[in-house]
């Protein structure tokens, strides 16, 4: 990996010349590239158990911020998730039909839809609580490594979003 002093930057970015210096920093070499994939590998190792819960990861994400705080407007969870509401309204409908929230208009404000958990989406969050654990057991790491992980792309992530 490039970690020598001057192109670390660059190529973390992926934006130095790889070591012929004809092209970019090969994909194996990029930050940006690890995130991603790390990411995919994660929701193959959680796919098995949610799908045990009939859930999708999108789905599963949506019902954390609920869990968090329950009864919020669409747009409070798209901004918990960084998604646009247009694209998080489809994924809460099917979540409705499933039984597991409501969606309500707000009484004063038509234009907003408050979701709340039912009792099957609440009693949820306890069968859900496998996928941390699933993930501690494939990764081979420790609960302190993966808090710590987590913390720096958190921060990586609330600096880049500005």
């Amino acid at each position: 990996m490039y970690f020598d002093a001057a192109p670390v930057g660059a190529a973390l970015l992926g934006h130095a010349m790889d070591d012929d210096g004809t092209g970019p920093v090969p994909l194996e070499d990029q930050l940006c590239y690890a995130v991603y994939s790390a990411g995919r590998a994660i929701q193959r190792t959680y796919k098995p158990l949610l799908d045990e819960l009939g859930l999708t990861y999108p789905q599963y994400l949506a019902l954390n911020v609920l869990w968090r705080q329950d009864k919020q407007t669409v747009g409070g969870i798209a901004e918990g998730l960084a998604l646009e509401s247009s694209t998080l309204t489809p994924l809460l409908k099917r979540l409705e039909t499933a039984g597991l929230l409501k969606r309500t208009r707000n009484p004063d404000d038509e234009r907003q839809v408050i979701i709340a958990l039912t009792a099957a989406g609440r009693a949820l969050r306890a069968r859900a609580g496998c996928l941390a654990e699933a993930l501690l057991a494939a990764s081979g790491m420790s609960s302190a490594e993966l808090g710590e992980m987590n913390r720096q792309m958190t921060r990586l992530r609330d600096a880049l979003a500005g």
